[in-house]
């Protein structure tokens, strides 16, 4: 009965390991100049570090991506969203940043438990929706810094999280 037990406690363990959704959260990629554009597209910088991002998430797999409705993060995410044959949902920016960030994280949590996901948004959401996924230790973005790929696994017991670069290096 004892080995019965442990064995049953095992298996829980094991399968609730393997329930963790997957969430990796980036910048846009760096954008094209253009003074007065509120909205440019990337640049060839940008392009070659939206190639890079999907090349490090080869393996990843997602079944989503989100992005914001501007043409940096949606050009950003295509490159990944079409290796993996990802749908690609706009999350709208209507109402702020707070709205946004709720939306997109509602969004990651009507996933199911197995879900991995890809989210590209801006310097001052990236960090915001790591911390509302349950990642407390996301440091703020500075506006020079394209390379950082967070990566979350969202358990039963919170969210755990780790850095990683990705592409050229940004100094900033």
């Amino acid at each position: 009965m004892k080995r019965l037990l442990l064995a049953t406690a095992v298996s829980l363990l094991t399968a609730t390991a393997a329930m963790a959704q997957t969430v990796y959260i980036a910048r846009h990629a760096e954008k094209a100049d253009a003074p007065g554009n509120p909205d440019p597209l990337l640049s060839e910088t940008g392009q070659a570090r939206a190639q890079a991002l999907a090349e490090a998430l080869r393996d990843a797999h997602p079944v989503l991506v989100l992005t914001s409705p501007m043409q940096r993060t949606i050009q950003t995410a295509a490159p990944t969203a079409e290796f993996h044959s990802a749908p690609s949902e706009v999350i709208s920016l209507d109402g702020g940043g707070a709205a946004h960030i709720a939306a997109t994280v509602a969004r990651v949590r009507a996933l199911p438990d197995d879900a991995t996901v890809l989210i590209v948004g801006h310097s001052n959401t990236v960090p915001a929706i790591a911390r509302a996924l349950g990642y407390a230790e996301a440091a703020d973005m500075p506006e020079c810094e394209y390379d950082r790929l967070t990566v979350l696994h969202l358990m039963a017991d919170g969210a755990h999280g780790e850095v990683r670069r990705y592409g050229e290096p940004t100094s900033c």
